[in-house]
């Protein structure tokens, strides 16, 4: 799997799984967040959904390499898995103190659950974009 296919798949993950996820708990009224956010973002003042995308075409390129070897059953779990805990420690306990936000959301629960709900669904997201892309 070429870097650039791992990069578009995360990306576009990003776009249909995690931000379909978010619409449809949007939509469910369990999270106030939209989808698409447009708002724009320091410090290029690119849309928040843009940048969101490009930093999981960042995490599918980090992460392909590492679960490459993956077979199966283990290839969809592992993204799934992987793709849940990994961004969202990342950004629970590194990006939220970064930006002056409490740690893990201030240990909000459904903040939490929300994050592991929505990057798990970007992980399943990039399983089935890779496979695509490997098949051709």
């Amino acid at each position: 799997m070429t870097p650039l296919k791992s990069f578009l798949a995360g990306f576009a993950a990003t776009l249909v799984f995690h931000q379909g996820l978010l619409g449809l708990l949007h939509v469910a009224g369990v999270s106030p967040l939209a989808p698409f956010d447009m708002t724009a973002t320091a410090p290029l003042g690119v849309p928040q959904v843009v940048s969101l995308a490009f930093w999981g075409g960042v995490w599918a390129l980090a992460l392909a390499p590492v679960l490459r070897r993956t077979t199966a059953a283990r290839w969809w779990v592992a993204w799934i898995i992987v793709g849940a805990l990994a961004p969202s420690v990342v950004a629970l306990f590194v990006v939220f103190p970064l930006k002056g936000l409490p740690m893990a959301g201030g240990w909000d629960p459904k903040l939490i659950v929300g994050a592991l709900l929505l990057n798990g669904a970007w992980g399943l997201g990039c399983a089935v974009l890779l496979r695509l892309m490997k098949s051709r």
